[in-house]
């Protein structure tokens, strides 16, 4: 099977895009416009996009915006103020930490009290028929990360399938969405759960799945090390810390890549259990993994993952 694949940058990772005719190897760099196209949209890692302008205006004034930052922001919205642990109001906190960056540091209890009160989603107001976005106290910062990346696939996923592009593989640094059937008599396709101990290369195991999403979220990323403790990226709305847990990673299987995005927060937020509560849809499946080297497969994935990697359990 031939395949013509393309390696961007864009949303602060590598990116790969792969097709499987030639004829439909410029589909590639159309998907590349459409990444940057989104990234101008919703990046708050530069002064100037529309999620910064509604920043910006946090206290101030709504601000009226594109269909797609709408839509976005709407659907991050609605989860957030389930208040289940996801939260796009987040954006103060993040900043607060900055983990990840060069400036990163542990933060004063009085410095977090302060950003904690300015993370309320219910302070987020939405206007369909203006289709604009009002952060209504001063300071708030609407932070989309945890859930741009998983739109932009699916994006790009209509946008292909729209063109004809049957076949196909979307991998936004991690968050892969598959296009089609595979070359496999099944039309399964065949994918590597990466292992949260080893690089971006070593598999956890193998998972069988249709033309479906697989995102992965984990603690071994990126984090920062103070004075013998380790703070890992993924910030708890509740406390304003790194949220505690036994999690090295969560996995999402999905349909959609922007389910997976919000699945992988909700299962670090509420575990294997808390999370089993809350999932009504059977179309998505979650792998936990944890740091004694166990894994935990909701039912639906029991018989589509192989586990690769024998220094882990399956319990």
């Amino acid at each position: 099977m031939s395949n013509f694949t393309n390696t961007y940058h864009a949303l602060g990772t590598e990116i790969k895009l792969t097709v499987f005719q030639e004829g439909q190897v410029p589909a590639l760099d159309k998907a590349y416009d459409l990444i940057q196209y989104c990234e101008d949209l919703l990046t708050v890692n530069r002064t100037k996009s529309e999620i910064m302008s509604i920043n910006q205006a946090s206290g101030k004034y709504a601000v009226p915006v594109s269909q797609i930052s709408y839509d976005l922001v709407k659907e991050a919205v609605r989860v957030s103020q389930e208040n289940h642990g996801f939260n796009a109001a987040i954006g103060p906190l993040v900043k607060l930490w900055h983990i990840g960056f060069s400036d990163a540091e542990v933060p004063s209890e009085n410095e977090i009290d302060h950003r904690l009160k300015l993370t309320n989603p219910g302070r987020i107001m939405l206007n369909d028929r203006e289709r604009s976005v009002y952060l209504l106290d001063e300071g708030m910062e609407l932070d989309l990360g945890g859930i741009a990346k998983g739109y932009i696939a699916d994006a790009i996923k209509k946008l292909w399938l729209e063109n004809g592009i049957d076949q196909g593989i979307i991998d936004l640094g991690g968050n892969v969405l598959l296009v089609g059937k595979s070359d496999h008599e099944s039309g399964l396709w065949n994918v590597g759960v990466q292992s949260p101990f080893d690089t971006r290369d070593d598999y956890l195991g193998v998972l069988k799945t249709m033309d479906y999403s697989i995102v992965t979220s984990g603690i071994y990323e990126r984090f920062l090390n103070k004075k013998g403790d380790s703070y890992h990226h993924i910030m708890d709305p509740k406390t304003g810390y790194p949220v505690k847990t036994d999690l090295l990673g969560v996995t999402v299987v999905s349909p959609r890549s922007i389910d997976g995005e919000i699945w992988s927060s909700l299962g670090f937020y509420n575990n294997y259990a808390g999370t089993l509560k809350l999932l009504d849809n059977n179309s998505i499946g979650l792998i936990f993994v944890y740091k004694d080297r166990t894994i935990r497969l909701t039912d639906n994935l029991k018989k589509k993952f192989t586990l690769t990697d024998t220094s882990f359990t399956l319990v």
